[in-house]
């Protein structure tokens, strides 16, 4: 009876282990850092022109259902939403600079806040009249893809509130990106 329990708990936790190997590799090869998505990279700024098509195969469910899908995440929900570290955010979909940490500030809004882009190109801009609502819509500048919006009430010196979804966005904190750029300055 004793050694029927532990095959039985054994065997539990085989298959535990091979689940949670099993959903790790998933996560792996749906990872936003570019893992498996060859049009992702942090120094070709190029615009990309790629289907829903196919980013529905590269992208996680709930990346591309904010990215292509011009989604919200949940208000308070997403992983930067209270991140202070020092460094760069970028579109998760494309590898696009979008952010330096020293224009980030705290809105309560819910949402992770910036009062502007790290460039003007890496942002583009359109009218969103849906839900009712008169605002303008904020999207990576190389892959189009949906970040979130902008507003006029935010601190100076620019008086805007981008206010993005933490799901389209990757960091990367300041000393790691400066050793990836002398990297790529350096193989040039």
């Amino acid at each position: 009876m004793k050694l029927r329990f532990y095959i039985l708990v054994l065997t539990g936790s085989l298959l535990t282990a091979c689940n949670m190997s099993q959903q790790k590799q998933m996560e792996n090869n749906s990872d936003s850092t570019g893992a498996s998505n060859r049009y992702y990279s942090r120094s070709d700024t190029g615009k990309i022109t790629v289907s829903n098509q196919e980013w529905d195969k590269i992208l996680s469910k709930e990346v591309y259902n904010i990215a292509r899908g011009k989604g919200t995440e949940m208000a308070f929900s997403g992983k930067f939403n209270d991140h202070k570290e020092v460094g760069t955010y970028y579109c998760a979909v494309c590898g696009n600079p979008l952010f330096n940490s020293n224009g980030k500030f705290e809105s309560n809004c819910g949402w992770p806040s910036f009062f502007e882009p790290i460039n003007k190109g890496s942002i583009i801009y359109a009218p969103d009249n849906s839900h009712g609502m008169q605002r303008t819509e904020v999207m990576c500048g190389r892959c189009n893809s949906h970040l979130g919006h902008v507003f006029e009430d935010g601190p100076p010196p620019t008086g805007l509130r981008y206010c993005i979804n933490s799901v389209v966005l990757d960091f990367a904190k300041a000393s790691k990106a400066a050793k990836s750029y002398a990297d790529s300055v350096g193989k040039k």
